[in-house]
């Protein structure tokens, strides 16, 4: 089994990745706890205020068909995550369109953006902490025509850390995340990818909160298609092995929605 994981987790990294409208979600902790090793999620999005970048407009976005599946084997996490389909209404434009974007609107739809990733544990299982290494890529699915995400590659890692006690945890992550742009003069760009979490799981409805975001660096300029994302979400969970989980969102960026909702149903086993 754990040959196994390790051959995926190097066809992991030897994957190409697209560019994300929305941040990396946060690592699924729950994966590491005793029983379940199989988890599944499936819901979807809706949101306003939302900028596609490559297009040049404004509008709404919902989100059709997002999902994970997660498999643990030891101290490895094989995961796959994306969304199926992806539905925007212009309603305002703010720049040109990108060159290569052909779709004049105001209706879009593409192919979300689709990941596998791996994540390791650091610690061992009796530690009052737990620490992981996470790593994986972005498949690239998206058409360059419509414009609402780039067709390129992207690799991302991060190291994380939770720590729970009496039934609140906090969790972290930090890392990098390297993609590849439209310019040919600026072909990679490294920005900072940043995860907090904190939920409170002694309740029949599980509350959360948490902020993810990926950072452009000092040096330059945000690079179409590479912008500065954030966003806070405050959300509830009820079941455990079998639950439902909504979420509202805010917007902490320019490029990211002013607000939404995500909703899902997931099931461990």
């Amino acid at each position: 089994m754990i040959r196994t994981a390790s051959l995926l987790a190097a066809l992991t990294l030897a994957l190409p990745a697209s560019a994300q409208l929305r941040p990396l979600d946060p690592a699924e902790w729950r994966a590491f706890a005793e029983g379940p090793q199989v988890l599944v999620e499936v819901g979807g999005g809706a949101f306003r205020g939302q900028r596609a970048s490559l297009a040049g407009t404004e509008g709404a976005l919902v989100e059709a068909g997002n999902f994970r599946a997660v498999w643990r084997t030891g101290r490895v996490v094989l995961e796959a995550s994306g969304t199926v389909r992806r539905f925007f209404e212009d309603q305002e434009r703010f720049a040109p369109a990108d060159p290569a974007v052909t779709e004049a609107g105001p209706g879009r739809q593409d192919s979300g953006d689709y990941r596998v990733s791996t994540l390791v544990r650091l610690t061992p299982e009796n530690a009052r902490a737990l620490a992981i290494l996470r790593f994986g890529t972005r498949i690239p699915t998206t058409d360059n025509r419509v414009g609402l995400d780039r067709d390129a590659t992207d690799f991302f890692a991060l190291v994380g850390g939770r720590v729970a006690r009496g039934g609140a945890s906090l969790a972290a992550e930090t890392g990098v995340t390297i993609n590849t742009t439209r310019r040919p003069d600026f072909e990679q760009d490294d920005l900072l990818l940043y995860i907090l979490r904190a939920e409170y799981d002694r309740l029949a409805i599980v509350p959360s909160l948490t902020i993810t975001g990926q950072q452009v660096g000092s040096g330059h300029r945000e690079i179409r298609g590479n912008e500065s994302l954030g966003e806070a979400r405050l959300g509830v969970r009820i079941g455990r092995r079998r639950w439902v989980r909504v979420e509202g969102v805010a917007g902490l960026t320019r490029f990211s929605p002013e607000a939404g909702v995500l909703v899902s149903a997931g099931i461990a086993r």
